[in-house]
């Protein structure tokens, strides 16, 4: 009952910094495991282009305003996130580690596989790149190969396979300065998709092997999942906000105007439209009213789908699991909201699609508040954190070992005066003179020392 009572009480906050919205998401698990969300701040992004930082400014104001949103409704002061961080200039590769054991006939312990961890921190990398995140594939002990852990196997030699995820140091420390300059400091920092994936993707699905399509403001991020393993993450550098520039040109309409028609209009799919509508369009300063079709409209928004979903289909064939992917493709982000995405995906990539709602671990009541594509990452963050131990500050240690070792040796005390006036009692009765008589009859009757 502790334990529930502990998971309860801890509550995690995550920032979402995208390209068209900044996201601020309180939760805490609750007493049947489930996440509560306590608090939601949204507002629209400024100085974020293509999940990257260009203005500090207009992003620390966006920032603080989700802040106090997410405040006021969740009722508490925010002080630590769990940030997530995208980008065009994230990049992946695969290194392999490894590590030759002295003695062949120990076992392999968690040391040796953090061991080979450490090291892949240890790679050259292109100057201004850092390692966000590193991800384990499998091992190889000796001849054996796809060991997914190896612990417990005996071996002379450990070779370890790793997904090695990077991205600019710039772009991480220009988040990292936003996010203090609001007032807050960062718990974590954890790559966006991999917490999409959390938010909306099933054991089952990532064992049976899955494509994450995250179509954001900026970017298209992918990540594919074999075996319960990330094998391949990858970024697009196209996403919704490409598709309103387009629907602003060819509709020649105004930008706040485009982003309106998109999300209300719009489709993915132009021979799904029956009734093909007139939208009318107030224009200003006097101007005519513009009339648009329903499905010029969504030939537009078509086009530019058509080829994100075609940069998609080249990456997961370049990460050699086009084949392999049983799950097929799962759709979330902004872009997924598009109606008939999931169709046009299936056309595109010859693959099964589905759009992800990450509502899986949200307790049931708060499902419909939460069950946009759009709050998959806030989501997946907040899973993150609290998937994470809770750290004990060593001050606190310290004292708590203090005062620990002060009650010990005070309860010492306390015994050996209690046993001392106990004896002084059972002197001057029958129990003292039975124990002396016990010892002895014990003393004699024992097993004689081999020694003596």
């Amino acid at each position: 009952m502790r334990s529930k009572e502990t998971q309860k009480s801890k509550t995690v906050v995550a920032l979402d910094i995208g390209t068209t919205k900044i996201c601020v998401m309180v939760g805490r698990r609750n007493e049947y495991g489930s996440i509560e969300i306590l608090g939601v701040g949204k507002v629209a992004s400024e100085g974020v282009r293509r999940g990257v930082v260009a203005n500090i400014d207009k992003t620390v104001r966006s920032i603080e305003e989700a802040v106090i949103q997410a405040e006021k409704s969740a009722g508490m002061e925010i002080i630590e996130v769990y940030a997530g961080i995208a980008g065009q200039h994230i990049k992946s590769l695969q290194h392999q580690g490894i590590l030759t054991l002295a003695d062949a006939d120990k076992e392999i312990a968690r040391t040796d596989l953090k061991t080979l961890l450490d090291d892949m921190y240890r790679l050259a990398l292109p100057p201004g790149d850092k390692i966000l995140h590193i991800l384990p594939q499998e091992y190889t002990v000796d001849d054996e190969e796809g060991i997914l852990d190896p612990v417990g196997m005996c071996g002379h030699r450990l070779i370890g396979n790793f997904h090695v995820v990077t991205g600019q140091l710039s772009a991480h420390k220009n988040i990292e300065r936003c996010v203090e300059k609001a007032g807050l400091k960062v718990s974590d920092f954890v790559l966006e998709p991999i917490a999409s994936a959390a938010a909306v993707l099933s054991e089952e699905e990532k064992e049976a092997g899955v494509a994450l399509v995250d179509i954001g403001g900026g970017t298209t991020d992918i990540t594919i999942f074999q075996e319960g393993i990330i094998r391949h993450t990858a970024v697009v550098p196209f996403g919704g906000d490409v598709i309103t520039a387009d629907i602003k040109e060819g509709c020649t309409v105004m930008h706040e105007q485009a982003e309106k028609l998109k999300k209300k209009f719009g489709s993915a799919l132009a021979e799904t439209i029956v009734d093909n509508r007139i939208i009318t369009i107030p224009s200003f300063n006097g101007r005519d009213y513009k009339e648009i079709s329903e499905k010029n409209l969504s030939l537009i928004i078509q086009a530019r789908m058509e080829e994100i979903l075609e940069l998609v289909r080249v990456e997961i064939k370049k990460s050699g699991y086009e084949r392999k992917l049983i799950g097929g493709i799962v759709l979330t982000g902004g872009g997924a909201l598009l109606s008939k995405v999931d169709l046009l995906a299936e056309y595109r990539t010859g693959m099964s699609a589905r759009v992800g709602l990450p509502i899986e671990h949200i307790a049931s009541r708060q499902r419909d508040d939460v069950s946009s594509p759009i709050y998959a990452t806030a989501i997946g963050l907040i899973i993150h954190g609290l998937a994470k131990p809770e750290v004990v500050d060593e001050t606190d240690q310290l004292v708590n070992a203090k005062s620990t070792d002060t009650m010990n040796a005070t309860s010492d005390l306390k015994a050996d005066a209690e046993s001392t006036s106990d004896d002084a009692e059972d002197k001057s009765g029958p129990k003292w003179v039975e124990s002396v008589f016990t010892r002895a009859r014990a003393f004699f009757e024992a097993t004689p020392d081999q020694d003596f």
